[in-house]
């Protein structure tokens, strides 16, 4: 693409839209047209700074947005329905990171995926993504093994567990052939007693500013492996979103991975 990409991000002032617009600030790749918050924000109808992105201002819809060409979303369930019947009106590529949905919207997210290019993850890090892929290779190998995923995050997260560990624990699932509604026990506070056998365990940590911390336990007898992650800066997820956001703009309508984009030529 010869000409910037026109982005869009929903969710822009939240944690994750201020280090998207911290991220574009300089980066000839993007031209940022739209950025949409909460009704009632008090950013809505501000200028977009620091950043200073060419006297744009906060919208909290999308009626008067320009022409675009992919929308980045980390917003929540509640903002999802307004931006993805303008994405599906528009043709406008799709990358989110929202979690959290109920049945009908994760089943309107999978039926605009054959009409609009979309990419949905739990988790923009790239190097999650490498700890997937040796997660389901682990778990394959070893189908046998306990495994427990265990994870944390800063106090005031919503969901639990986070969208990355059960990311992870469908990836384990699926690489043993079963399902993780068929295998998951993500509490024993109430059912005491032997682990079940093939169960997937989960544990949670809330506290202080964690940004994010994952590990995946395999415990045989006599030997444990661990396969772990842990980001410091929220940085990496933006940076991750917006390589995502600039591949997938050039993409045919599909529901895509970030196991795609990492498998692309660079």
């Amino acid at each position: 693409m010869t000409r910037p990409v026109r982005l869009a991000i929903n969710g822009a002032s939240g944690r994750m839209g201020n280090a998207l617009l911290s991220l574009l600030d300089g980066d000839a790749r993007f031209a940022l047209g739209h950025a949409v918050v909460a009704p009632g924000s008090p950013c809505d109808g501000q200028s977009v700074a620091p950043v200073g992105h060419g006297g744009l201002h906060y919208a909290h819809d999308w009626t008067n947005a320009p022409a675009l060409d992919v929308v980045i979303d980390f917003s929540g369930p509640a903002a999802l329905p307004a931006m993805l019947d303008h994405c599906l009106a528009h043709g406008t590529a799709l990358v989110s990171g929202t979690t959290g949905m109920d049945g009908a919207l994760e089943a309107r997210l999978v039926d605009a995926a054959t009409h609009i290019p979309m990419l949905r993850a739990a988790n923009f890090s790239l190097g999650v993504v490498v700890l997937t892929r040796l997660l389901r290779e682990a778990a394959a190998a070893l189908p046998g093994w306990d495994l427990e995923i265990v994870e944390a995050h800063h106090g005031r997260k919503q969901d639990a567990p986070s969208g990355t560990a059960l990311a992870l624990g469908h990836a384990a699932a699926a690489a043993r052939e079963t399902t993780l509604g068929a295998t998951a026990a993500y509490s024993r506070a109430d059912r005491p007693g032997e682990r079940v056998p093939g169960s997937i365990g989960f544990a949670v940590v809330r506290g202080g500013d964690i940004v994010g911390e994952h590990t995946a336990m395999l415990i045989g007898q006599g030997e444990q492996l661990e396969l772990g992650h842990r980001a410091t800066d929220r940085t990496i997820f933006a940076r991750g979103a917006l390589h995502a956001a600039y591949w997938l703009s050039a993409r045919a309508p599909g529901q895509w991975t970030l196991d795609d984009v990492l498998a692309a030529p660079r």
